[in-house]
Parts: structure tokens; C-alpha cells; sequence
């Protein structure tokens, strides 16, 4: 198994036969890992109620100088509410389709995330992942687009995309791309409407009634630092999944659905306490393989990736050395020879 380090440049594209296919990896996984188990499914609906529960009553009786730590843990656990919604997207949480849209919206609603305007483009991101100019999830930017850009969306992408304030990304994404029927297709704008329409009643019912009991602070408190530590979450594990210097992104004409899902996305490890709030949903590269992996199953899929594709698979751990060796290099793509700095960038003019 190859454990990639931040300062690699062995290009994953590089790696295997071009001709893999993604059933030649699906076939090696044991069956298990497509197994679907209502208990398990339900278990962790409780272990993120109540932990979510937990967070709140910490909120409310914590003292001032112990609130950080409680924001920190609420945001964390209310990150399990999507993970939660996210297996429901992939129809991985359960077998009928009008449970996991329940379950969905439900466990969405706290975060005003739309369920189904997320469940399609995040969808779309699977089938495309890494693929230039198409995934919508995570696309690099190349030193001519940056060229082309006006100096507002330069400083913006400088300032908040790609540096010290990744943590904002997730929420300028959310805005941008889940609330604009432009983004989808005429087909689709029926159940984007439903799920819009579901984020703003929670919100124009829960909003006024926390302001009125609790004040404007109250709000702040109680729901929008938690949010914001949700989005950090959000905003850190997005792009650590698919940032490191041997990650490649390819042509369409040149993509390999295979190679992308396996070799494209990075597995990270991070606390033990992050990972239980979280259910996982950082053992990444098995959920790009197969969407239909529930997150419970996600480590013993890795477990059977590592024994028969470890030379394909990027792996790093969480820390704040490796955020800020993403931040202070990966920053523009160039398809030939990959990720470059701003400095080395403005260096070159």
C-alpha cells in the first residue's frame, strides 16, 4: 500500500493499466459490503440523535469559557445528520426509495440543505469525479482560466478557496449551487422545490421561534456557530478527499472511470471522535467505488481495497500540518504537470 505524503508528485493517472474497470475492483470486494442491515442503519440515527441531543445540553448549561468546546462537538455531531442524509441520497440507508427521501430531508432540514437539489449534483460528481470541466464537486482551476478571470474573482478564489479560509468553501458552494434551478435539469426541478421548499419552511418556522425564546444570541448559539463548525467539516473533508499533489484530473476523452474513483479520491484518518460523530464518511475512496457501500461497511471495504489495489490508493492523516501544506501549494492545476502555487505562480509571470 502506498501512503501518499503531501510533498508526492507521483502522478496516480501514472499508476496500472489505463484499461481497469471499475467491475474488475467491484468483483474483489467481499459481498458484505453491499449488504444493506436496517439495525445498523437505525443505530446510527440514534447515535446522531443523541449525540446531537448531547451537544445541545451542553449548550445550554455549559459555561461561557467551555461554549467553544460544546460548538465544536454540536457542529461535529450535526456532520452525522448529513452523513445520515448522504447514505440516504445514494438509496444505501434503506431499500425503499420513500424512506431514505424521508430520512433525507429530514436529517437535512437542520442544516438548510435541499436534500434532492445535493442528492443530484452530488450524484453527477460520482459520475464524473475528477474529470476536467465537468465534476461539479471539485474542480481545479487551470493557470489560463485564472488568467481570464477580473481581479475580484482572483482575490476571492486567493483568499477564500484555496488558503487559510477553506473552511468558508462549503458554504459559498452551498449557495451558489443548491438553491438556482439553472443548476439542473427541467426534469428535476419538481423535487429540487419540494426539498427547497422544506429547507425554508424549517427555517421560517425554527428561526423566529429560537429569536423569540432565546434572543438573536440565542440563534447564534444555538444555531448558526454549530452550522458553521458543520461547514467546516464540510469544507476540510471536501477537500481533503480529492487534494494532494499525485491526485490527477484528466480530459474526458482521456478519463478512466476506474482510475478515478480509486486512485482520484484520498483517504484520510482522523480522531477517533470525529470519525464516530462523522459515521466514516472519511473512508472516501470504497464510497467512490460503489455509492451503494452503506457507511457502516465502509472499513471493511477499505480493509479488502488495501489488500488488492493498495499501490492505487492516496492516504493521509488529519492535521493542521497537512491543511496547511494543501493551502500553501495546491492552488492552481496544470494538466501537464499538476498542482501549482500562487507563488510559484506569480513567480513565473
Amino acid at each position: 500500500m502506498t501512503t501518499s505524503t503531501i510533498n508526492s508528485q507521483r502522478p496516480t493517472s501514472d499508476l496500472g493499466d489505463s484499461n481497469l474497470r471499475l467491475k474488475d475492483i467491484l468483483k474483489t470486494l467481499p459481498r458484505e459490503c453491499f449488504q444493506q442491515d436496517r439495525r445498523q442503519a437505525w443505530k446510527s440515527v440514534v447515535a446522531s440523535v443523541s449525540m446531537v441531543g448531547l451537544g445541545y445540553v451542553s449548550l445550554i448549561f455549559a459555561p461561557w469559557f467551555l461554549l467553544p468546546l460544546a460548538w465544536i462537538f454540536t457542529g461535529t455531531a450535526l456532520t452525522g445528520f448529513f452523513v445520515i442524509a448522504h447514505d440516504c441520497g445514494h438509496r444505501s440507508f434503506a431499500k425503499r426509495r420513500w424512506v431514505n427521501d424521508l430520512v433525507g430531508h429530514i436529517f437535512m432540514a437542520p442544516l438548510i440543505y435541499p436534500f434532492h437539489s445535493w442528492r443530484i449534483l452530488h450524484n453527477f460528481h460520482h459520475l464524473h469525479t475528477n474529470k476536467l470541466e465537468v465534476d461539479n464537486a471539485w474542480q481545479p482551476i487551470t493557470p489560463k482560466e485564472f488568467e481570464d478571470w477580473d481581479k475580484v474573482s482572483k482575490l476571492s478564489f486567493e483568499g477564500f478557496t484555496r488558503s487559510r479560509l477553506w473552511w468558508i468553501g462549503s458554504i459559498i458552494h452551498w449557495v451558489v449551487m443548491h438553491f438556482n434551478l439553472a443548476n439542473f435539469r427541467a426534469k428535476d426541478h419538481a423535487s429540487v422545490k419540494i426539498s427547497i421548499g422544506v429547507v425554508v419552511l424549517f427555517a421560517a418556522i425554527a428561526f423566529p421561534l429560537l429569536i423569540a425564546t432565546t434572543g438573536v444570541w440565542g440563534f447564534v448559539k444555538f444555531w448558526l456557530l454549530p452550522w458553521m463548525v458543520y461547514h467546516f467539516w464540510m469544507s476540510t473533508f471536501t477537500l481533503v478527499h480529492h487534494t494532494a499533489p499525485n491526485i490527477a484530473f484528466t480530459a474526458a476523452s482521456k478519463w478512466n472511470a476506474a482510475l478515478a474513483q480509486l486512485s482520484g479520491t484520498v483517504h484520510c484518518d482522523y480522531p477517533g471522535w470525529v470519525e464516530f460523530l462523522c459515521h466514516d464518511i472519511n473512508v472516501h475512496i470504497p464510497h467512490h467505488v460503489s455509492t451503494a457501500i452503506p457507511s457502516y461497511r465502509l472499513r471493511l471495504a477499505h480493509r479488502s481495497l488495501q489488500e488488492n489495489w493498495g499501490d492505487y490508493i492516496v492516504e493521509n492523516r488529519f492535521s493542521l500540518s497537512l491543511m496547511k501544506q494543501i493551502t500553501d501549494n495546491c492552488h492552481l492545476y496544470n494538466p501537464e504537470s499538476g498542482y501549482l502555487s500562487f507563488k510559484d505562480y506569480y513567480s513565473r509571470l
